[in-house]
């Protein structure tokens, strides 16, 4: 019971963290279990703003995550496996439409179940990136970006009824890396007070 409690608790603090760190630029379309499915008008975002907003999503779901289980003594399942918890963010732009479906308003239309086709896919077996970014082709066209002087490494899925979806891998991780490197501040013993 605790541990179930404990992994309720832990996921909705944590999805809280992300659907916050998406706002304003993104909206809640709908919670999935342990997934948030944004939404943004595709004339309101440029690649810019899209990137800086998923690396400030991710450096904050990193930075609670650490700052949760550093609070934390219990040694259930759930409170122990903390850090085992990732994040991964799947981006694609394509018509939608909003359907009401007992009270409750859903994006509907091929694209979303495109996205939905992308969340399963073989980007951690082909490329051991265990947090990413996947931005299809037709994403990145449409925010103006060019993938490769970023460092993103290109992929693609195929998917029955639906074909090829041709992409791009950013590493979170590694960005993560860099960004807690640069944030460190180390005091040799011979400097301290």
């Amino acid at each position: 019971g605790v541990e179930l409690d404990h992994a309720q608790d832990i996921l909705a603090d944590l999805i809280s963290t992300v659907v916050t760190a998406l706002r304003p630029g993104f909206r809640l379309a709908k919670l999935e279990g342990d997934a948030a499915f944004m939404a943004a008008p595709a004339d309101k975002l440029d690649g810019s703003t899209l990137l800086d907003t998923i690396e400030r999503c991710y450096f904050g779901f990193r930075r609670r995550r650490r700052d949760v289980r550093q609070a934390t003594s219990c040694e259930c399942n759930a409170c122990v496996r903390i850090p085992d918890l990732n994040l991964k963010f799947v981006v694609h732009v394509g018509p939608v439409a909003r359907q009401r479906v007992f009270g409750l308003e859903e994006l509907v239309g091929a694209d979303v179940i495109v996205v939905h086709r992308l969340l399963k896919n073989s980007i951690v077996e082909t490329t051991g990136v265990s947090a990413y970014a996947l931005l299809s082709q037709a994403s990145t066209d449409a925010c103006g970006l060019d993938p490769a002087p970023l460092g993103m490494r290109p992929h693609a899925e195929t998917y029955e009824f639906i074909g090829e979806i041709a992409g791009w891998v950013d590493d979170l991780e590694r960005r993560w890396q860099e960004e807690d490197a640069r944030a460190r501040v180390r005091v040799a013993p011979e400097d301290s007070v």
